[in-house]
């Protein structure tokens, strides 16, 4: 006996391959089965004015639930309805409005097969994901599709494996294809996930992550450079904005000009700070995207962003420690 039971590891790496090209097969053997079937099964969503409601038992319901998380998250609202619960009151939640997709390898499991003549009778459609186009279930189907493989990855062809695989590669087919025919984009994905990196990117914007009114650093173009030094210190980020009476950004002083300054001038006291800073700084829009304030300072190789509105007033800051924090970077 070894440390893993009755196996050696090679015989492990040899057993995993197997089961790896058993599946790889089984998927790419879907893709050439693949006809016009798929075709009315998209224009049956496509056409639903209601939800797809995705059933299935036992590892066809867990796949079940992973399409109905994929559709939902692509632009096709869908949920997932457990066929045993359906039969006790849970079939209430389908209407002559729904799709259902019903998945079962056998195409023969009971629980599906009690609740399909009611979600028939109601007049949702049925479209049945099966190993056996010659099933009740595929017979009962409005558009059925081919799931079958040739073998299970388990060496006792018991476990389903490969069936399990292509269910859910087809499930995968109809969601991505669901998503191209309605256009969903990438701010659509992103408004289904906002908690996600890509919902943070596209829907975050600057003015969601500026430092706003007396958070920003801030001078006169009067103030001598001893004032804006102490506005840097008191405010923490590195750089004070210049703006003149009417509140226009004409300039910013940051630590590495400060720096280039104690190197050419010595003596600071009696210095405004307006002769040293930095005109016409980089700005950006409070409305737009926060990633676009990354791909700015990545570019110009800075740390910091004035806000500006159309009339080039200043209006926040941020620095690239603001935007770690909203997790856009």
């Amino acid at each position: 006996m070894t440390a893993l039971g009755k196996i050696a590891p090679a015989q492990a790496i040899t057993l995993g391959r197997r089961v790896l090209e058993i599946e790889a097969r089984a998927v790419v053997k879907l893709s050439e089965r693949l006809d016009d079937s798929f075709v009315r099964a998209l224009e049956i969503v496509l056409g639903c004015s209601g939800r797809v409601v995705v059933s299935g038992i036992g590892k066809s319901g867990h796949i079940a639930r992973k399409i109905a998380s994929t559709l939902a998250s692509t632009g096709t609202p869908a949920f997932f309805v457990h066929p045993a619960e359906a039969s006790h009151g849970d079939l209430g939640m389908v209407t002559r409005d729904d799709v259902m997709i019903a998945l079962s390898n056998s195409g023969e499991s009971a629980e599906l097969l009690v609740i399909v003549p009611l979600i028939k009778r109601q007049g949702a459609r049925l479209i049945a994901i099966t190993g056996n186009p010659r099933s009740t279930l595929a017979a009962e189907a409005d558009v059925h599709l081919d799931a079958n493989v040739a073998e299970e990855a388990c060496p006792l062809g018991l476990a389903p494996t490969a069936s399990t695989t292509a269910a859910l590669a087809l499930g995968d087919a109809l969601a991505v294809a669901l998503l191209e025919a309605r256009g969903f984009g990438e701010e659509d994905f992103a408004r289904s996930h906002p908690g996600g990196s890509l919902g943070r990117r596209l829907l975050t914007h600057v003015s969601d992550v500026m430092r706003t009114g007396e958070a920003i650093p801030c001078v006169s173009d009067k103030a001598s450079l001893s004032e804006a030094v102490l506005e840097m210190s008191k405010k923490g980020m590195g750089m004070t904005a210049i703006v003149d009476h009417g509140d226009r950004l004409v300039g910013i002083f940051t630590d590495g000009d400060l720096r280039r300054t104690l190197d050419k001038l010595g003596d600071l006291r009696k210095q405004k700070v307006s002769a040293v800073m930095t005109p016409r700084p980089r700005t950006i829009r409070p409305n737009q995207l926060a990633v676009e304030a990354v791909q700015l300072m990545e570019e110009y190789k800075i740390t910091q962003l004035l806000a500006v509105d159309t009339d080039m007033r200043l209006v926040g800051a941020l620095n690239m420690h603001d935007l770690m924090r909203a997790k856009v970077i």
